[in-house]
């Protein structure tokens, strides 16, 4: 097994309501998912090849709950990559040189009936995940903006975040609003539903903790 670390931030969208029932082991809010969502690699390594710098992003389609499969994935890697990198990155995206479901490539990986061919574009992402604020442009791909959730009477900025000690992706993340649309081979359309703000940090065997565990 090739070893990797990657540590960056990410911004994910999905077509649930706020809280998302899978960080819950609970069903999706309609019944099936639908995601699209950006990584920036701040530092990173697979054997020999750095990672540093690099941009990553996926949208995924699923007819039902995730662990019911037959889901479909569009993977795309920055354009600035060379083709070391764009090896290295697709096989950590893919779950290989991974334990087990040890991280959340692994596991969505598990459950794909299709997976396109990856798409080599620009990926421009800014987010701030302390503020729960963010864009990304993926160019002809798609386009997610992440804000705070609002309370529906005053309008003030609400904030909650969710926990995760034994989780496969993120420890801990603070949750917003996204809106995103998607086009080509997964055409998707997500107003005002749950966003994702986290900063990550993986191996082979998963999240690397830094927070001790309540």
């Amino acid at each position: 097994m090739t070893p990797w670390e990657i540590q960056g931030t990410e911004l994910v969208n999905c077509n649930c309501s706020f809280g998302c029932p899978c960080q819950f082991n609970a069903l999706p809010t309609h019944g099936f998912c639908e995601a699209m969502g950006a990584i920036a690699v701040s530092s990173g390594y697979y054997g020999d090849v750095r990672l540093d710098g690099i941009n990553i992003a996926v949208v995924f389609q699923w007819p039902g709950p995730i662990h019911e499969g037959k889901g479909t994935c569009q993977p795309i890697v920055d354009e600035r990559t060379a083709p070391e990198q764009r090896e290295a990155i697709l096989k950590i995206l893919t779950g290989q040189d991974t334990e087990p479901f040890a991280t959340m490539f692994a596991v969505f990986a598990s459950t794909l009936e299709q997976a396109f061919d990856p798409i080599f574009t620009r990926i421009d992402f800014d987010v701030d995940v302390d503020a729960r604020r963010g864009r990304i442009h993926v160019e002809g791909v798609f386009d997610l903006v992440g804000e705070p959730i609002r309370n529906p009477v005053t309008g003030d900025e609400h904030r909650v975040r969710i926990d995760l000690p034994h989780g496969f992706e993120y420890e801990l993340a603070e949750i917003g609003s996204g809106t995103s649309r998607s086009r080509g081979n997964i055409v998707l359309n997500l107003e005002g539903s749950y966003a994702q703000f986290a900063r990550l940090h993986l191996n082979n065997k998963g999240p690397i903790r830094h927070r001790a565990a309540a």
